[in-house]
């Protein structure tokens, strides 16, 4: 069974003119499976450490079409492990876009389980997590910041079709701070729970 999740990645952007209030650049990936706590926070760790490393890091938009592009890339291997009923036959990447190489695959995962959402368009209602992803305003030249993020408790939000904004702002969070705090006490709690 799927554990559906929205994901914001956000960052505030301070306006020059002070009579301005600051506003914010948001970018929105809808998850389709592994929405849990411990597996989204993993990959964002991973997202980050990648980011942190090659310093390509570049905003909520950036940040966003990574996290789908790492996130497919890890399911491309379910597609090449030799099983003659659902591999591709891959000899260099460019095979993977290939239709005929897919004709024998029913929906393969990596072409599916993401979307990029318009917050304006209201969630699908069938999340079960909700995930703020805020990232520090920063050049990308400086030294990297640490990540916050807000995980919504299972399903503690309101759902309706509708901007999501409302859903965000209503959502009981069950954690607040940084990312590696996050992964540290809400992964604990999930091992304790198994």
């Amino acid at each position: 069974m799927s554990t559906r999740s929205q994901l914001r990645f956000v960052q505030r952007v301070e306006q020059p003119d002070e009579s301005e209030s600051d506003a914010e650049r948001v970018a929105q990936v809808y998850r389709h499976s592994d929405g849990y706590p411990a597996s989204v926070l993993r990959d964002l760790v991973q997202l980050k450490d990648l980011l942190d490393a090659t310093r390509a890091e570049r905003g909520p938009a950036y940040t966003a079409a990574t996290f789908v592009f790492l996130d497919k890339l890890s399911t491309v291997g379910l597609y090449l492990d030799g099983d003659p009923e659902r591999t591709i036959d891959a000899a260099q990447p460019a095979d993977l876009l290939e239709p005929s190489n897919m004709e024998h695959l029913d929906q393969p995962l990596f072409l599916l389980g993401h979307g990029v959402e318009n917050p304006a368009d209201g969630i699908h209602g069938d999340e079960e997590f909700l995930y703020v992803v805020e990232l520090p305003t920063t050049n990308a030249f400086d030294e990297p910041a640490e990540w916050t993020v807000k995980v919504s408790g299972h399903s503690a939000f309101p759902r309706w079709d509708g901007p999501t904004d409302e859903a965000f702002e209503r959502a009981n969070w069950q954690f607040r701070g940084s990312l590696k705090d996050a992964l540290t006490e809400l992964v604990r709690d999930e091992a304790v729970v198994k």
